[in-house]
């Protein structure tokens, strides 16, 4: 992955999940001004964009750019097509919720955000520990699209190639939380859940849910979202 110094602006790939919101905030700390990037791709979840507006509005982005791109048309996932969501718990299969190429399409669009706000900085907050198993999240799928990027666009052959950072790459979800807590950051402004009910609460069961939840619990910290599911134990 290619450094970068932290003087000039950085675009964020910011879906309104707990993940882009702590890398929204790390993005911050690290002193960059952000450019927010919300792509509402027509997922079922569209809470999700309404926690995406909020954080925008806390973390008092430079600007937050909201793209419309329907992959409903295209189908193919429980977040964008008529199949259940599951809510049996993470397996050891790439589960019905991966969107096909989501992260390789966003990181494209993020690219070309980026390149037009002179931003040498990209934010993606894609993890490989806690995490349902998309092969979009693996760090050598960030590797290799950094180079890809540095190859495909004027600025990177112009020598100024983007360095694409995933600080929470290597966090297990109770690394997550407590860096949500370092931050000062309520975990209730973000949103995710896949299966919300039909009263706004996350459902508590899906994979996403089960994720988090167990996460906060590990860290022995509250996660002020409101569930539907009480469960005592989130990880089971």
């Amino acid at each position: 992955m290619t450094t970068s110094d932290n003087s000039g602006p950085a675009v964020v790939l910011l879906s309104g999940g707990l993940d882009s919101m702590v890398t929204a905030a790390i993005a911050r700390e690290r002193g960059h001004a952000i450019h927010a990037l919300t792509i509402d791709y027509g997922q079922r979840h569209v809470r999700e964009l309404q926690s995406a507006r909020a954080i925008g509005e806390k973390l008092a982005v430079e600007r937050h750019v909201e793209l419309p791109l329907d992959l409903r048309r295209f189908g193919g996932s429980a977040l964008t097509d008529d199949i259940d969501v599951p809510k049996g718990g993470v397996g050891d299969d790439i589960p019905v919720t991966y969107v096909p190429a989501r992260n390789l399409v966003f990181l494209a669009l993020t690219t070309a955000f980026a390149e037009t706000t002179g931003s040498r900085d990209i934010f993606i907050g894609v993890n490989a520990l806690d995490y349902s198993g998309y092969p979009d999240c693996r760090p050598e799928f960030i590797a290799s699209f950094a180079e890809t990027a540095r190859l495909g666009t004027k600025q990177g052959v112009e020598g100024a190639p983007f360095a694409i950072h995933a600080p929470l790459q290597h966090m297990s979800k109770a690394d997550i939380a407590r860096e949500c807590d370092r931050l000062g950051l309520d975990p209730a402004w973000s949103w995710s859940c896949y299966d919300p009910t039909a009263d706004g609460l996350a459902c508590g069961t899906c994979d996403s849910c089960r994720l988090r939840r167990k996460g906060f619990a590990e860290a022995g910290l509250v996660d002020t979202t409101p569930y539907a599911e009480k469960k005592s134990d989130p990880g089971e």
